[in-house]
């Protein structure tokens, strides 16, 4: 018999207990054996016990196989910050894959964006020094710059990816970049069928939005991957379309990139589709591949036929797209 591989779902703030409920739902419906056990975190936990994420949620997670989140209001660096970081996932995939269906600048974008996770200037090194002048420093390390090339590559190679840009500044950036530089291009001779180049990152921002489909995969840095993957989100549609997944080598953590919505909270207007490509993201790495390939065919196909939120052309609620995607499974 097999066990079911514990999920700690962490709904968080605003639409993120809606979001969350209509990914349960679809992945319930998927037939995978699932445990799922709730837990609280985000703005009404730090109103309430004085911190955002309390020591039992971190626990659930640490302790789960795979953590479900929904959304943070104004608490999310408190909130999923540090559960990236207590976690160990180094990797923050974020994928921007346009649905057919969804009016957008380009209807064929896909694009891989591989964030490294843990440094550069998200590591919080900042200081005061007098009331005029404040610094940060950016942490750029060997370790952290070769293992988020290897993560990139090896989602290259298995998902029949053809090329890796390293995205960069080193023109100004002479000497951590050069390091992450020098990482990705030893990391690229062991893999020879992939294609290998480097863009800087302003460059690499203006020909996105002119032509997108000139990259594949694109790996980067912690400040420069946030940005770009925003940026990429606006070309297929918006952030209501884009899940992503943290990466470590025991934890994975699996969030939709847009944020809590406060002010269409509890009016069930919320887009459900990144929470649901959550889910699915979170069954292939359980190894579940043929159920997340259904859950992102039905979702695909939910989409194309309007049977969705307004924001996607439907007038459906969020949990009643939800359904349409469990009857297209």
């Amino acid at each position: 018999m097999t066990m079911a591989a514990k999920i700690a779902v962490i709904p968080g703030d605003g639409i993120g207990s809606e979001v969350t409920e209509a990914c349960l739902q679809v992945l319930e419906a998927s037939g995978v054996a699932l445990e799922f056990q709730n837990y609280h975190a985000g703005d009404y936990c730090l109103e309430r016990f004085g911190r955002a994420l309390p020591e039992e949620t971190l626990a659930g997670a640490l302790e789960a196989q795979a953590v479900l989140f929904g959304a943070a209001g104004a608490s999310a660096a408190e909130v999923i910050l540090r559960l990236r970081a207590e976690l160990g996932t180094y990797v923050n995939l974020r994928p921007a894959k346009a649905f057919r269906g969804v009016e957008c600048l380009y209807p064929s974008c896909d694009i891989m964006i591989v964030r490294e996770n843990t440094e550069c200037l998200y590591a919080g090194i900042e200081s005061r020094l007098t009331a005029d002048v404040a610094t940060a420093t950016r942490l750029i390390t060997r370790g952290a710059s070769r293992r988020i090339a290897l993560s990139a590559f090896e989602y290259a190679r298995q998902n029949g990816r053809k090329k890796v840009t390293a995205v960069h500044k080193v023109n100004v950036l002479r000497k951590t970049d050069a390091l992450f530089l020098e990482c990705c291009r030893e990391v690229a001779k062991d893999y020879p069928q992939v294609a290998y180049e480097e863009g800087l990152v302003d460059s690499v921002a203006m020909r996105l939005v002119m032509d997108p489909s000139a990259y594949d995969v694109i790996v980067t840095t912690n400040l420069f991957g946030d940005i770009l993957s925003d940026l990429a989100a606006g070309l297929i549609g918006g952030l209501g379309l884009c899940p992503s997944a943290n990466l470590g080598d025991e934890h994975a953590l699996f969030e939709p990139v847009h944020g809590s919505a406060p002010d269409i909270a509890g009016q069930g207007l919320a887009n459900p589709s990144a929470s649901i490509m959550c889910g699915a993201m979170l069954l292939r790495h359980l190894g579940h591949t043929a159920q997340a390939e259904k859950i992102e065919k039905a979702l695909a196909a939910a989409i194309a036929a309007k049977e969705a939120t307004p924001d996607l052309g439907g007038g459906l609620k969020t949990m009643q797209m939800a359904q349409a995607v469990i009857a297209r499974m």
